[in-house]
């Protein structure tokens, strides 16, 4: 079993503390998601998990001749072969390889008698054929294929690539490398959405191990098992997928919250007697005495998610029922095939159509259309009476410039009563503590993007427009804007690669292919089982180096209301299968119930611990003590059964 093991690592740029003794190990098999605050210092760990950064203290160990791939979260670029030639420098490891079985060939020949060079050789020979390596065109071009490309692109340079497929061609020679250990810094950020279902059943089914950051919630749900948070510069481990982790570690901000608001006030009483008194001849000793204590108090940090912030869009105007109305919109570019033909949409008040199809299918075209933003078009728009649009996409950054502030720059835009939330808004668009004061010229093109969204947030509209609105936030931004759009008077049409977004917000789905439209009058969980009923949604086949019987067992993993019936089985068996299934929740729901009150007991007993009458006396002390303990592995325990049960 290959492993890379972590223990007692610590790492500080300049006086703040990045990681601060993070023990860590990963191993064949682990299925680890990494979280924590932008800024928290999650793509640095992943860097010293890599070894491209050395740590300033602490041990390293990797397994002998354990592989390592790492993904970047962007800035990798190809150029100089195709596409093929350069995914076959994923399978260098092979070549090396191969060239040591020559060698050892010839050193052979030389001496036929020499047992050590053959069994050498029959163990290379063996772990080169179980690797893949000789069957590395077809797994090139099915991880390829599986990623969005076409058979036409492999013979394309890789110079021709644009950005994010740059990064998606990295992605697959990550996974090509067929590593023991895969790093990955947010890999689904390029993707649409059959890539990222191509890729989560890629590691449902992947042999190694791997870790990664995401901001997809689904996507971390059905790839992981176990979570990491990095906070603070410590890292704290949690067993279960990403929805499990977060209902524990609400509970436990509860106490930490309780104890942070204790703490303010302490803090608040202190500096209130040190500027009433300070100055005071009978009070100066006492007063210097609480400003030690101050500056000896280990001050409690809040996570940003911790901190709930929420905001309403201004009132949309009045509109009519019919907002929008599509007649035979027909759309092609340098005279090639029509991307949209004859397109015929009714939207109607208060709808959320997401707008869903594979890369090139016309999703950003049709928005742009909607959004007045495309006039080279045949066919007519027929707007309703009193619509009001508002467009974003990623090409809004362009046009914020300047040099004065983000905060200076959007209260000038703001409405009047919007102002006085502006700072709570930025900080949910990841603009915290003095970044608000930052000069436009310098923010980045992600930066600007967040702002222009925010900008959009703030106009009264009625008809959204929304092109990939989530594309650089975290998921504490993201719930914060899908709180704020479910709540929207007005009409939404969007697009987006984040399936859980999509699942929230989506009441109709308009599914696009070159020149072809289907309409579902349902949320996207409707979408889902209609298409599998007509035989869509076909990926890519999985490359040879996962395996085949745990694929066919994930796919049992998908919540059963998005699958048909198997038409042969009986109905009693029917029946029973849906009795295991109902039992599996209950069973489920009544371990998290337990968990739950379990953290709620250590809360208090941990309260208890700091209570002076209790840690002053040791047996007491004591006894409180080992009660945490006991529940602590009890919680554990559980854990351990949730995670059995959900797998």
């Amino acid at each position: 079993m290959a492993f890379v093991q972590f223990s007692q690592v610590s790492l500080a740029f300049g006086d703040r503390d990045i990681l601060k003794n993070v023990t860590i190990n990963l191993q064949t098999g682990s299925k680890v998601a990494l979280t924590g605050a932008n800024g928290s210092g999650k793509s640095t760990l992943i860097k010293v998990l890599a070894g491209l950064t050395a740590p300033d203290s602490g041990e390293r160990a990797v397994q002998k001749e354990c592989r390592i791939a790492y993904l970047p979260q962007s800035g990798l670029t190809h150029h100089g072969c195709t596409l093929l030639q350069e995914a076959d420098k994923a399978f260098q490891y092979g070549y090396d390889m191969q060239n040591k079985i020559d060698q050892l060939g010839a050193q052979l020949e030389a001496n036929p008698s020499n047992m050590q060079l053959a069994e050498m050789q029959a163990e290379l020979i063996q772990k080169l054929d179980d690797s893949g390596w000789h069957r590395r065109q077809s797994l090139a071009e099915s991880v390829l294929l599986g990623l969005g490309f076409l058979r036409s692109d492999f013979d394309r340079n890789t110079e021709e690539f644009s950005g994010g497929w740059q990064m998606r061609i990295a992605l697959a020679k990550a996974l090509m490398q067929n590593p023991d250990i895969l790093l990955l810094d947010e890999p689904t950020n390029y993707l649409d959405l059959e890539a990222r279902s191509w890729l989560e059943e890629f590691l449902q089914n992947y042999k190694g191990g791997f870790l990664l950051v995401s901001h997809d919630r689904y996507f971390l749900d059905v790839t992981i098992n176990e979570v990491y948070e990095l906070f603070n510069g410590e890292l704290k481990r949690y067993p279960g997928n990403y929805t499990h982790y977060e209902k524990v570690r609400e509970t436990e901000l509860k106490t930490l919250m309780a104890a942070y608001e204790q703490q303010q006030q302490e803090i608040q009483k202190l500096e209130d007697f040190i500027t009433r008194f300070g100055y005071k001849a009978t009070k100066a000793a006492q007063a210097q005495e609480y400003q030690k204590k101050l500056d000896k108090m280990v001050r409690i940090e809040i996570p940003e998610s911790l901190k709930k912030i929420h905001f309403t869009f201004p009132p949309a105007p009045h509109a009519g029922r019919l907002v929008l109305r599509l007649n035979g919109i027909t759309k092609s570019y340098d005279g090639h095939t029509n991307v949209l033909d004859k397109l015929d949409l009714t939207l109607e008040n208060g709808q959320r159509l997401v707008v869903a199809g594979r890369n090139g299918a016309g999703k950003s075209t049709l928005l742009r259309i909607i959004a007045e933003q495309d006039s080279a078009f045949t066919g007519e728009i027929l707007p309703g009476s009193g619509v009001k649009i508002g467009y974003f996409s990623q090409d809004n950054a362009e046009t914020i410039k300047g040099s004065c502030t983000i905060l200076e720059y959007l209260e000038n835009i703001a409405p009047l009563d919007l102002i006085p939330k502006l700072r709570d808004m930025l900080g949910a668009f990841l603009f915290r503590g003095d970044d608000v004061f930052k000069s436009l010229d310098v923010l980045s093109g992600g930066e600007k993007s967040r702002i222009a969204l925010l900008q959009l947030l703030l106009s009264p509209v009625n008809l959204l427009v929304l092109d990939e609105p989530t594309n650089h936030l975290d998921l504490h931004s993201k719930d914060v804007l899908l709180q704020a759009l479910r709540d929207f008077g007005g009409t939404v049409v969007f697009v987006s690669h984040d399936r859980g977004f999509i699942e929230q917000l989506a009441t109709q789905v308009l599914h696009l292919e070159p020149g072809k439209a289907m309409y579902y009058p349902g949320d996207y969980k409707y979408y889902l089982e209609q298409t599998e009923k007509q035989g869509g949604g076909s990926y890519a086949s999985l490359p040879s180096f996962v395996s085949d019987s745990k694929a066919s067992e994930n796919k049992t993993s998908l919540p059963l209301e998005t699958k048909s019936k198997d038409n042969n089985l009986s109905w009693e068996e029917q029946k029973k299968l849906e009795s295991e299934r109902r039992k599996k929740e209950r069973a489920l729901a009544n371990l998290e119930q337990e968990i739950a009150s379990l953290e709620e007991k250590k809360s208090e007993l941990e309260s208890k611990l700091a209570d002076p009458q209790v840690y002053s006396n040791g047996e007491k002390a004591k006894s409180v003590q080992h009660e945490i303990e006991t529940v602590s592995s009890q919680i554990e325990e559980l854990s351990e059964q949730w995670l059995a049960l959900s797998e």
